[in-house]
């Protein structure tokens, strides 16, 4: 109606105008007395009467356009409500590349919506109606096309939108929950460290200080009350616990998840789900399963259909399935995996099919990201018209950013990942070939060894496979063991049991852990761990017929006696749905460790969606930046000055260190110069005096999100730290530098404050080569902990460190062995060792376990040009009473730094 009256006010005006003219024209064409001229009196009449028409028209028009506005003002709601729908959608492109949205297809189910709606008489709730309908209506449909770990995400990211659309969240504690605070001087020192970390300590101190005073003195309360908040600290379900004292009823359901993030950061997960239930409704945290049903019959001949690939999905057996229920078989479905040279019949296949009404797979298309423009050309040529309404064109892809944005945009997106957990794996092995064909598994020559076997070596493909989620302590690097590792061992092992009367069990360790699984595998230390599982499933207990074999503590994990196939899937599905750590050789700490890095990558993953300036009620971000940048550039001392201390701490040939604190300063003054320049030149450019920058704008957004800038890491030692720790590790690193300067070599070196921690180790080892005069290359360290005083002056040999802390185990300093992590404590400070240089031919260690040092908890790196990996820096003899294995199933590692 109201495109109608635009429209006819439109055409209201051309005629006044048409009038005016005609007036004009008889006027100026008009000669004597114009009283006289007939012609001119009757154009004056007729044009007076149609005026006057056209006078009411526009009244009456005038009228039905308030009318009109009336009912649109009360749909504003929807309008805003869709806006900010929208904008969420499409920063998810942030996040991964595959991700894309487009106006279109919103319009598109925005009108759906309008449609499918529950209809009302009362404008009020046909409001919201259309409000209920079109968020949940949004969400599943945008689920669809979102891998697991992020359909949490998004309903948190549409539920929270939609709060701050309506003034409902505060942006300064929104930035809290995401950060944990930016800045800010933690001066009190923690009153519990026995059970707080720090960090957590760190966090109550500045959430404390949140501009709105809604936490004002809760790090106070919880220092009165220690004993309140342990009992929030140790309950196994802290999110369903209320919180101590006034704090319940003082704060709202969302300042309670900045409570939770502060001291049970693992718990934020199940934490956000409930408040997102509670918020908007329980089917918001059940998101639909995956239909390609749905999928199909929301799709259109010119509409291509992407599946997103996640490791180890394969939608091809699922979508051939469906080809032939739909009557697509044979000619009608071609499949085709592109790669180098494939781009001209994938053309040809498409062509063809949009004449014929045929159905057109092409796979793997992150593999020919050359003919992705030709794609998208072509896919651009589809019109209703000229394609057949049977055609349909698939693709699949793994996440890439080189796929066109446009096909992503107006396509139909899909991700379809295999089944997460043991339970789940077992069960997909034992219903894949060849294990699932009856004639294979009844087929060995020695039934009772191969199967026995078989089932071992199925529970440890799930176990390789489920230890990812836990992240380094589970690989330092996440490798993609699939089903052919799997495939191809368990024809292996039916070949060697009809080869051979006994079990080979050397060719079969070989052949499965070195060459199958092992070919994957690219670290030291991943090779170890993998070689200790297979351990436990490829050895002669399990082919003990008297008791069942368990190779896990856990009680209800066991190697079932001789039975059919179905007997296997029975003892499959008997087993527990959620696993313990135990049962993949890790501590049961280790599920903590997975739930923090969950909780990291959901904050980490929203960070990339927000806008980077402060919403209503929030400061700036230039205003946060400045504030911060004024506060390192305050705290950072002047640049050590090298020919002074090159003059103290000459080059000597008896005493390596000299060149070792001389590099180390030269490395740190690179450091803090570009500290320092790009923090001068930040506040310069928010003052208007200097052009902001990329480079300057992208220093910014890190400190206002908490993070280290990219480019003072080009510079830096590895670090997993937030901004605010990282300042603090810097300065002390300085101050431990000054202090040598000033001080002389300390008696005990502070390991972890240096930049390049190898050439400290190479320092050590001259000093005593040189003393002995013994070749370096034949010198080790021995590694003696010690317990008890500290020392007070420096060894006779070697050099004394501390910093060190253990991941997955921890020091028992009454038995002076390794042992067992305590419950919650993920990481324990290590006591002072002595690196002391020894032959190598000469050292005779006690029972011990080799421990890899890293300098972060990411345990991975990468080698660097100095023939050092830029994270693992050396293995040290740590005495235990157990098997080495053991605590290498366990992850145990040893860190120079912490990521708090």
């Amino acid at each position: 109606d109201k495109e109608q009256l635009i429209l006819q006010s439109a055409e209201n005006m051309k005629k006044l105008k048409e009038i005016e003219d005609r007036i004009l024209e008889t006027l100026s064409k008009s000669e004597g007395n114009i009283l006289e001229d007939e012609g001119a009196i009757n154009v004056l009449t007729d044009a007076k009467v149609l005026s006057n028409d056209i006078s009411e028209k526009q009244k009456i028009a005038a009228e039905k356009e308030k009318e009109i506005d009336a009912a649109r003002d009360c749909y504003k709601p929807v309008a805003f409500r869709a806006s900010l729908l929208f904008f969420c959608a499409g920063d998810l492109a942030n996040i991964d590349p595959m991700y894309q949205y487009s106006l279109q297809w919103f319009n598109g189910l925005f009108t759906k919506s309008v449609e499918q709606s529950e209809k009302a008489d009362d404008v009020h709730h046909r409001v919201e109606n259309l409000n209920e309908h079109f968020t949940y209506f949004i969400y599943k449909n945008v689920c669809r096309s979102l891998f697991e770990k992020d359909k949490l995400l998004f309903a948190f990211l549409l539920c929270t939108t939609i709060m701050r659309g309506n003034s409902e969240l505060d942006e300064d504690e929104w930035r809290f929950l995401l950060t944990g605070g930016v800045g800010g001087d933690i001066n009190k020192p923690n009153p519990a460290p026995q059970w707080m970390a720090d960090k957590a300590w760190s966090e109550l101190q500045r959430l404390s200080e949140v501009p709105n005073g809604a936490f004002r003195g809760v790090s106070d309360h919880v220092a009165q009350n220690l004993a309140l908040w342990k009992k929030l600290y140790d309950s196994r379900t802290p999110e369903d616990e209320p919180l101590p004292s006034i704090w319940e009823e003082q704060l709202n359901d969302f300042q309670k998840l900045l409570c939770l993030r502060t001291l049970r950061p693992d718990k934020i997960i199940p934490a956000v789900m409930k408040f997102v239930a509670k918020k908007m409704d329980k089917k918001f945290v059940e998101p639909p399963p995956f239909d390609l049903h749905a999928c199909y019959i929301d799709s259109e001949p010119i509409t291509p259909l992407v599946f997103i690939l996640s490791p180890g999905a394969d939608p091809m057996a699922q979508l051939q399935k469906y080809a032939k229920t739909k009557g697509f078989t044979g000619r009608k479905f071609q499949s085709l995996s592109l790669g180098q040279g494939q781009g001209e019949t994938a053309s040809r296949y498409i062509a063809e099919a949009v004449d014929l009404g045929t159905w057109v797979v092409l796979q793997n298309c992150h593999l020919a990201t050359s003919w992705m423009p030709a794609l998208e050309k072509i896919t651009e040529g589809f019109t209703l018209e000229r394609c057949h309404p049977n055609f349909r064109l698939w693709l699949t892809s793994a996440p890439s950013a080189q796929f066109p944005v446009s096909i992503l945009q107006n396509g139909i997106k899909m991700t379809n990942e295999p089944p997460k957990g043991l339970k789940a794996n077992l069960t997909g092995s034992f219903l894949t070939d060849p294990i699932s064909d009856m004639d294979f598994f009844e087929g060995c020559k020695q039934p009772k060894h191969f199967k026995k076997l078989l089932f071992g070596l199925v529970f440890f493909h799930a176990v390789v496979q489920e230890r990812r989620k836990f992240g380094p302590l589970g690989w330092n690097i996440p490798y993609e063991f699939n089903e052919s590792d799997l495939r191809i061992s368990v024809r292996q092992l039916q070949i060697f049991l009809d080869t051979y009367e006994h079990v080979p069990f050397d060719a079969l360790v070989y052949c499965t852990g070195h060459c199958n699984y092992g070919g994957r595998v690219t670290e030291d230390n991943d090779r170890l761990t993998l070689m200790a599982l297979l351990e436990d499933y490829y050895n002669d207990k399990i082919l003990n017929e008297k008791k069942e074999f368990q190779p896990t503590s856990a009680s209800e994990y066991y190697v079932p006696h001789e039975g059919n196939h179905e007997s296997y899937i029975e003892y499959v599905r008997s087993l527990p749905t959620v696993t313990k750590p135990n049962v993949f050789g890790l501590h049961d700490n280790a599920d903590i460790t997975k739930d923090n890095m969950e909780t990291q990558l959901l904050f980490d993953s929203i960070l990339l969606t927000q806008s980077q300036a402060g919403g209503g009620g929030g400061k700036s971000l230039f205003h946060v930046v400045d504030e911060v940048a004024a506060d390192i550039l305050s705290k950072l001392p002047p640049a050590f000055d090298i020919p002074k201390v090159q003059k103290m701490y000459p080059v000597s040939y008896y005493e390596s260190m000299n060149t070792v604190l001389v590099q180390e300063l030269v490395r740190f003054n690179r450091l803090s110069a570009v500290i320092r320049s790009s923090l001068t030149d930040i506040r310069r450019a928010i003052e208007g005096l200097v052009v902001m920058s990329g480079e300057l704008e992208a220093v910014g957004r890190a400190m206002f999100d908490n993070q280290v800038p990219a480019l003072w890491m080009g510079k830096s030692y590895p670090s997993m730290k937030p901004l605010a720790s990282y300042v603090l590790d810097l300065l002390r690193r300085l101050q431990f530098l000054e202090d040598w300067i000033h001080n002389g070599p300390p008696s005990i070196f502070w390991f972890s404050g240096f930049y390049f921690t190898q050439s400290f180790l190479t320092g050590a080892l001259q000093n005593f080569a040189r003393k002995y005069t013994i070749p370096i290359d034949q010198l080790g360290f021995e590694f003696h902990v010690i317990d008890g005083e500290q020392p007070t002056s420096a060894p006779e040999d070697g050099v004394y460190v501390n910093g060190l802390f253990i991941e997955g185990a921890r020091w028992n300093a009454e038995t002076h062995l390794l042992d067992e992590s305590e419950p919650k404590i993920l990481f324990t400070p290590m006591p002072v060792f002595l690196f002391k240089p020894n032959k190598m031919a000469d050292m005779k260690p006690p029972p011990h376990y080799l421990c890899p040092v890293y300098k972060t908890s990411a345990r991975r790196g990468t080698l660097s040009t100095t023939g050092h990996s830029t994270n693992f820096v050396i293995k040290m003899t740590i005495p235990t009473d157990r098997p080495a294995r053991h605590w290498v199933k366990r992850g145990v590692a040893m860190l120079c730094q912490l990521d708090e």
